[in-house]
C-alpha cells in the first residue's frame, strides 16, 4: 500500500502579533492509498483548518503537505472536498445533473462524456432519475448525495469530507455513512473525513486520529479493526465497536485533549468557515482552473456560470 497523503509539521496561524491564533501546530501523519481515515476532536480544535490546508484552499504557515509525493501549493487537480453545508455548496440555479457535471466542464471533458459520467455517479449514490430536478426540490439528505456525487465525478485520488453529515437527521446520517463506505470500497477511494461524532468515526473508519483542543495536536492514532462489512445495528451493538468507541471517548476526555487552547477559536473558526463556503464549489470541482471566479460572491459566480451553461 503506497502513501497517498503526507502531512509533515503542519502549522497554521490566523493573524499576526497580539491577535495571532495558532489553529494547528506541528501535525505529522500519513494516509495510505485506499484508506478511509477519520479525524475526531473537540469543536473548534482546528479540524476544518487542517482540511483546508490539506486541500490547498489556505496555505500552511509552517510544515508541508504532499499528495503523491508532490507538495501541495494550491488546490490539486485530483482532490475534491465535500463540505458540511450542502445548501451553500450547490448551485441552486443549475439542475442536479448540471451541478454534478460542473467539475468536468473545467477539465474540458466532452459534453456527451460529462452527461454519461454524471448519470453513472448519480446512480452510484442512489439518485437515478433526479438529474433534471433542482437542488431546492430535494431533501437535505438528497442534496448532500448530490454534493458527494459532484466530488466523485472527477474521480479524485483523495476525497476530503468536512463533517458532511452534521446537517441531516439521524436516519439520513446512517444512510449516508453506509453510502460513503460502499462507494469507497467500490471505487477504491482514499478518504479523509473530519467529524466530532465519536460513533461516526469508529463506524466509518479504518483508522481514527484523535486531536487535542486548539492548537490541534495528534494525541492518538487508532487502527479500527472492525469487519469490512458493517451494519448500523449489528456493528454498533458488537463488543468490539463498544470497546473502540469507549477508547475514543476516554481519549477525548483525557488531559492531553482537554488542555486549554492558547486563545478563543471563535473568530478564527468563523473566518475559516466563510472562506471554505465561498470556495466549496470550486474544491468539489477538484480543478485548479478558474480559482478567482470561484472565490467571488455568489452573485458573480451565478452570472458567469449562467453564461457558461448557455454555451454548453
Amino acid at each position: 500500500m503506497s502513501t497517498m497523503l503526507e502531512v509533515s509539521g503542519l502549522t497554521h496561524q490566523y493573524g499576526q502579533g497580539e491577535r495571532a491564533h495558532v489553529a494547528v501546530r506541528d501535525l505529522t501523519f500519513t494516509i495510505e492509498s485506499g484508506q478511509l481515515a477519520c479525524i475526531v476532536g473537540p469543536s473548534g480544535c482546528g479540524k476544518s483548518t487542517l482540511l483546508r490546508c490539506i486541500s490547498g484552499l489556505i496555505p500552511a504557515t509552517g510544515g508541508s503537505v504532499r499528495l503523491h509525493g508532490d507538495e501541495v501549493s494550491g488546490v490539486p487537480d485530483d482532490l475534491a472536498v465535500v463540505f458540511q453545508d450542502y445548501s451553500r455548496s450547490l448551485f441552486p440555479w443549475l439542475t442536479v445533473a448540471k451541478n454534478v457535471e460542473f467539475p468536468l466542464r473545467w477539465q474540458k471533458v466532452p459534453k456527451a462524456d460529462r452527461k454519461r459520467r454524471a448519470e453513472e455517479v448519480l446512480e452510484s449514490v442512489g439518485l437515478s432519475g433526479v438529474g433534471k430536478k433542482y437542488p431546492w426540490q430535494l431533501s437535505g439528505g438528497m442534496q448532500q448525495r448530490v454534493s458527494i456525487a459532484r466530488a466523485l465525478v472527477s474521480r479524485p485520488a483523495l476525497l476530503l469530507m468536512d463533517e458532511p453529515f452534521a446537517s441531516v437527521d439521524a436516519q439520513t446520517r446512517g444512510e449516508l455513512e453506509d453510502l460513503t463506505r460502499r462507494v469507497q470500497r467500490e471505487l477504491g477511494s482514499t478518504i479523509l473525513l473530519v467529524t466530532h461524532d465519536i460513533d461516526e468515526s469508529v463506524y466509518l473508519a479504518d483508522r481514527v486520529l484523535v486531536l487535542s483542543k486548539s492548537p490541534a495536536a495528534i494525541v492518538a492514532d487508532l487502527d479500527i479493526a472492525l469487519p469490512a462489512d458493517r451494519d448500523q445495528i449489528t456493528t454498533r451493538e458488537s463488543e468490539q465497536f463498544v470497546s473502540l468507541r469507549s477508547e475514543v471517548a476516554r481519549l477525548l476526555q483525557s488531559p492531553q485533549v482537554q488542555r486549554t487552547g492558547e486563545a478563543d477559536t471563535t473568530d478564527a473558526a468563523h473566518a475559516a468557515g466563510e472562506s471554505g463556503d465561498a470556495a466549496g464549489a470550486r474544491t468539489d470541482a477538484g480543478s485548479g482552473a478558474g480559482s478567482d471566479r470561484f472565490t467571488e460572491t455568489h452573485g458573480t459566480a451565478e452570472s458567469s456560470d449562467e453564461t457558461a451553461t448557455a454555451r454548453s
